[in-house]
């Protein structure tokens, strides 16, 4: 940042604050939709599978390469987009995005779906860790736990809009118009945000924050020359905290997203429902996700003085009881069984794992910070739904190990994290 005017955060100028809300929730809105072109295959997997006789191990290979696919893609893009321009690498996503899901709608069998659906993970990938890199340059540590707060609560509304809009015109049209029309509005979107966001303060003659928090002071405070081409990448693969920090995030999204790989089929094939019921039942659990954050993210910052690690633990055991639970409840027992996944959702939301790692990076490496967390949450999510599907693919499909498996996840990650002073 030399070179570049920088202020205390409490002496910056009006129109400094109003831009740091423009960029956030202009992104905030942008991600709300992002999921129509990347998830929306969770909610119509049980009209894919009984459409063309898949099983659950080709399921989870979908699921899997979509997965990987957009890990592959964080360890790329956050680092690309830091130096090629931030909006522009997030407007490429978007288009890519919409591209790739009309390309998916055309498969005819496993891997004529699986192949181009691991290739939109990559691509959709470009939107994630530049947007998270941009909130850094306009939310200092003090403030990021409450944007990134609020964002938490868009990608669990994104999570949330697609299980309803995506079930909705998979039960109504099929599954094949849900993987055409409703990704449109990402392109449309995304070009809408590259023209009122910009990636710095100094891009519209604003000065920067200094950061006083010491936590990522330190990291900003680097030789410009150790973080040019792959330095970055050295800084943070060789930072114990961030490596424990990336596992955490690894374990926390086997359950995220082995929940909403698997909870519809579990209720559509265990719980005798229809697909529509399935959906009104299973949406409860990114409603969970959507309600958490800005409240984990308050806490946080204003509480608990920004320190992230006491709402990692809540979230983690708090979520390893619900899964019991869930677990041990049958699942033609509905009620009951909302309610838990209602619950879980709201557990998951807490963790604030995804700003730990700008925390700890500092805002000029935070869109590589935030790229390689994801890619390890990516590889991890990849996996359970791979052997998760190895799993359910046994005699009598034992859907209770799934869940204990999950909430065994759980312990482990609030044992990892405990260690991670931040």
């Amino acid at each position: 940042m030399s070179g570049v005017r920088a202020l205390p955060y409490a002496e910056l100028p009006p129109a400094y604050h109003r831009w740091k809300w423009r960029v956030l929730l202009s992104f905030c809105v942008f991600y709300l939709f992002l999921y129509l072109g990347r998830f929306n295959f969770w909610p119509i997997a049980p009209l894919v599978q009984e459409d063309l006789a898949l099983t659950h191990l080709e399921i989870g290979m979908i699921n899997a390469l979509l997965l990987w696919g957009f890990g592959l893609g964080d360890l790329v893009h956050g680092r690309l987009a830091e130096a090629y321009g931030l909006r522009l690498w997030v407007l490429g996503g978007a288009v890519l995005t919409t591209v790739f899901n009309w390309v998916t709608s055309y498969g005819g069998s496993a891997m004529s779906i699986a192949i181009p659906w691991g290739i939109t993970g990559f691509v959709n990938a470009a939107c994630w860790s530049p947007g998270i890199s941009m909130i850094s340059q306009w939310w200092p540590r003090s403030h990021r736990g409450v944007a990134m707060g609020i964002l938490g609560t868009f990608t669990g509304g994104a999570m949330l809009l697609m299980w309803w809009v995506s079930g909705f015109v998979g039960a109504e049209f099929g599954w094949r118009a849900a993987f055409r029309y409703p990704p449109l509005v990402i392109t449309l979107l995304g070009v809408a945000f590259f023209f009122l966001a910009r990636d710095r303060p100094a891009d519209v003659g604003l000065p920067e924050y200094v950061e006083d928090d010491e936590v990522s002071a330190i990291p900003e405070a680097i030789s410009p020359e150790r973080l040019r081409g792959l330095g970055p990448y050295k800084e943070l693969l060789s930072n114990p905290r961030f490596q424990l920090a990336s596992h955490v995030k690894g374990l926390e999204n086997v359950v995220r997203y082995g929940l909403t790989t698997w909870v519809p089929i579990y209720y559509f094939t265990e719980g005798g429902l229809s697909i529509e019921s399935t959906i009104l039942v299973t949406v409860l659990l990114p409603l969970g996700y959507m309600i958490a954050p800005p409240l984990s993210g308050f806490i946080s910052d204003r509480l608990l003085h920004s320190a992230r690690r006491p709402m990692v633990l809540i979230s983690c055991g708090i979520s390893a009881v619900t899964l019991v639970a869930i677990a041990l409840v049958p699942p033609t027992n509905v009620a009951l069984g909302a309610s838990l996944l209602l619950i879980g959702g709201i557990s998951m939301g807490l963790s604030p794992i995804s700003t730990v790692a700008i925390d700890i990076a500092g805002r000029r490496m935070s869109g590589t910070a935030s790229g390689l967390l994801d890619a390890h949450g990516y590889a991890y999510a990849g996996l359970q739904a791979i052997i998760f599907s190895f799993v359910l693919d046994m005699t009598g499909s034992p859907w209770p190990i799934v869940f204990l498996s999950m909430a065994g996840a759980r312990v482990l990650a609030a044992g990892m994290i405990a260690t991670v002073k931040v």
